[in-house]
């Protein structure tokens, strides 16, 4: 029974087949195309990205003392103005250090003014042990002179030691300062509080760049937003800075949103260095600025980008699926003249295949602008011609004088 099922599948398949086969090339095996007629068009040359919107200023805010979550006043999405309180830390330790340090540089300011009392009366024994040895020598002896001095440079060291120990503990003191001034989280513009990563009772971590976990909240301007896309390497050259594009964000299928590019990448989103043995495509950051538009967007939304790379008004188009590759030795020179090639190693020449009655006739073109669906025709055809232009597995096997069936109808038998 198996084997017989499995008959029976193989002969519908062959049954399938020779119907496709038939449908394309038309009953008596005549290759069966449709045509159309080249018209002048406007076309839009385009190159699509995708990526995600983002605020184009946006200040994350890190931690940079370990402490405990006291007081929270912000929600995220709340607007916040400069200089507003957002949260507040535990700040016993901190005043206990504060009023240390602050002990500290008590103690080292008394110990200064001691120095200073001691050298001065070091300065001062030092003189009178300099005029009784000018005036007369034989009452102070060389001892007496040298210990005096000694005792004026021991007072000026302990002197000097002291000033350091006083600016140490007035840096100590400023440190405090700074450490408890950080227990309270201030906005640093205004904006909107996109991200809040931390609840009221938590203890917030020291942050650093490469500890995302870290980051205690995000305030953003979204006065202006930006769509920051990856766009393939063989698509950048074609991009310039101010091109306009049309944006197409996830969250509302049911608008549009101008915007221009306003930055390019200068090297790859992921270094080839870094892709390991792997070779991925290369991808380069492409920033669209979003014109205001009254929509309020958020950050990470999901957008595709068509960004304007040219436009052509009323030129001569062709489908894109029309056009094909012929190898330049099997194309009739003496008729046409042909493009030279644009590699060395890459003989081909493009171009559309003509209706001639029921025959088909390949003709040289010279393509300009890639709109969505049509190219432009710089030279080798004009408007009003006739082209075969599908089904493209049909035009891949063509040549030149075949007779052809326009799909619908069939061949003169006469030609």
């Amino acid at each position: 029974m198996k084997r017989i099922l499995i008959i029976v599948a193989s002969i519908l398949l062959v049954l399938v087949l020779l119907a496709v086969v038939s449908f394309v090339r038309g009953g008596d095996g005549t290759p069966s195309v449709s045509t159309e007629t080249i018209e002048r068009r406007d076309l839009v040359a385009t190159v699509s990205a995708s990526g995600n919107i983002r605020a184009r200023r946006q200040v994350d805010v890190s931690a940079e003392i370990s402490a405990r979550v006291v007081e929270l006043r912000v929600e995220e999405g709340d607007d916040v103005l400069v200089g507003d309180t957002l949260l507040q830390l535990e700040r016993t330790r901190f005043e206990a250090a504060l009023q240390r340090a602050q002990a500290s540089l008590s103690q080292a300011r008394a110990q200064l003014t001691q120095s200073r009392a001691s050298q001065l009366r070091a300065q001062r024994t030092f003189e009178r042990t300099a005029q009784l040895r000018a005036a007369t020598p034989p009452v102070v002896s060389e001892q007496e002179y040298e210990e005096a001095e000694t005792s004026l440079e021991v007072a000026n060291a302990n002197l000097d030691a002291t000033e350091f120990s006083v600016q140490q503990a007035e840096a100590g003191v400023a440190e405090a300062q700074d450490d408890l001034a950080r227990t309270v989280f201030t906005a640093p513009m205004d904006g909107k509080i996109t991200r809040l990563n931390v609840e009221e009772g938590e203890t917030v971590i020291i942050g650093t760049m490469n500890n995302p976990g870290s980051l205690v909240l995000s305030v953003s301007d979204l006065s202006v937003v930006e769509l920051v896309t990856e766009v393939d390497e063989t698509d950048v050259p074609r991009i310039s800075l101010g091109d306009s594009a049309v944006v197409e964000i996830d969250a509302f299928p049911d608008r549009t949103f101008a915007g221009r590019v306003t930055q390019i990448g200068n090297s790859a989103v992921r270094p080839p260095s870094s892709q390991g043995s792997s070779q991925p495509a290369i991808d380069f950051e492409v920033v669209i600025t979003i014109d205001a538009s009254g929509v309020a967007l958020r950050p990470d939304l999901s957008a595709t980008a068509q960004i304007v790379t040219d436009q052509a008004k009323d030129v001569v188009a062709v489908p894109i699926i029309a056009l094909q590759l012929r190898d330049r030795e099997d194309v009739d020179s003496t008729r046409f003249e042909l493009p030279p090639p644009t590699d060395a190693e890459i003989q081909d020449v493009e171009g559309v295949f003509v209706m001639d009655g029921n025959r088909v006739s390949f003709r040289p073109v010279m393509i300009g602008i890639t709109g969505q669906e049509h190219f432009e025709v710089i030279s080798g055809l004009e408007e009003g011609v006739e082209i075969a232009a599908g089904p493209y597995q049909v035009l891949r096997q063509l040549t030149d004088g075949d007779v052809v069936a326009v799909s619908g109808g069939a061949p003169d038998p006469g030609n």
